[in-house]
């Protein structure tokens, strides 16, 4: 069951968390973060690259401090890698992962 949650930063911006199926159909999860003004926007980025059914329903995986550094200094505000974490893995840019981003 896909799984996602929020933390609220001191300026008043979220950062989204999501563990979603692969979109390309391979398999597999892959966890996504979104820096956005709030859910409802960072949910409004991710269903215009075509991830149509996403909904974020609770709170019961929020972002990691890790994962908000690594949302935060990437100029686009939106990331993936697998999930379940791998350790080896690096965080990727969307458009690696959505080949029409």
């Amino acid at each position: 069951m896909p799984g996602g949650g929020f933390v609220r930063l001191p300026g008043g911006s979220v950062v989204v968390a999501l563990t979603l199926p692969r979109p390309s159909g391979e398999g597999g999860n892959v966890r996504v973060l979104v820096h956005a003004v709030n859910r409802a926007r960072a949910l409004t980025r991710l269903r215009n690259l075509g991830m149509r059914a996403v909904y974020l329903r609770g709170n019961a995986q929020p972002p990691t401090p890790d994962e908000v550094t690594a949302v935060l200094h990437h100029p686009d505000g939106l990331l993936w890698r697998g999930a379940p974490d791998r350790v080896a893995e690096l965080w990727h840019p969307i458009r690696a992962l959505l080949p029409g981003a």
